[in-house]
């Protein structure tokens, strides 16, 4: 029994080093060495520190000042070509490769880019800069911004036309309840009868607080 299980465990244990031995040579055979030299396709000159990055890998290189570069990739891979002043492209390293070196010479395109057009007039004249100086409109500031807001006038119109929130409404209602709660089981005064109001209402007059609203 003890010599069944030691063949079992060397049986097993040159399984797996067989499995690993195939992965590390399938791992072995999809690396690539590629290289190759980047080149503008109007003129073929050569184009130096072109970014050369692997796809989803994190890993990258840049040409040199021949535009030649050096990558180790995977068979299967995506390539990315870029450079300020061309358009990216990218290529697939074919699955089939025979070997593990692949050589390519990649062409960019130019990219052109429209700018919007820029008009040079010449330097005003001292009259027309003042009067561009003195009908420039300024924007308002947070302090001119402040003081319209609260400007009384402004508050006033506000006030009349817009209507209550929530808590207004609320403290409007609580106070009208407190008003009549007050008053309950009793008449309300009546100001008409009040000798106050009367005299406060005379002082009004004499002051022509009336009068200056009529006009």
């Amino acid at each position: 029994m003890k010599h069944l299980i030691q063949y079992l465990l060397i049986v097993l244990l040159l399984c797996f080093v067989q499995r690993a031995a195939a992965q590390m040579q399938v791992k072995k055979d999809t690396v690539v060495q590629l290289y190759g030299v980047v080149m503008t396709a109007d003129s073929l000159q050569a184009i130096p520190g072109a970014s050369v990055i692997v796809e989803d890998k994190g890993r990258g290189t840049i040409t040199n000042n021949q535009g030649v570069f050096s990558i180790v990739v995977l068979k299967g891979d995506k390539v990315r070509f870029s450079v300020v002043g061309f358009k990216d492209k990218i290529i697939d390293i074919p699955d089939n490769i025979p070997g593990n070196q692949y050589s390519l010479i990649q062409l960019m395109v130019t990219d052109t880019a429209y700018l919007p057009a820029t008009i040079i007039k010449a330097r005003p004249s001292r009259a027309q800069f003042e009067r561009d100086f003195v009908n420039t409109d300024i924007p308002a500031d947070q302090l001119e911004i402040a003081r319209r807001n609260t400007d009384e006038a402004t508050r006033r119109i506000l006030l009349a036309t817009l209507p209550a929130d929530g808590r207004e409404a609320v403290n409007m209602q609580f106070r009208q309840q407190a008003v009549k709660y007050s008053y309950m089981g009793q008449q309300p005064p009546v100001n008409l009868l009040n000798p106050m109001a009367w005299a406060d209402f005379i002082q009004a007059w004499k002051r022509g607080d009336f009068r200056k609203k009529s006009e």
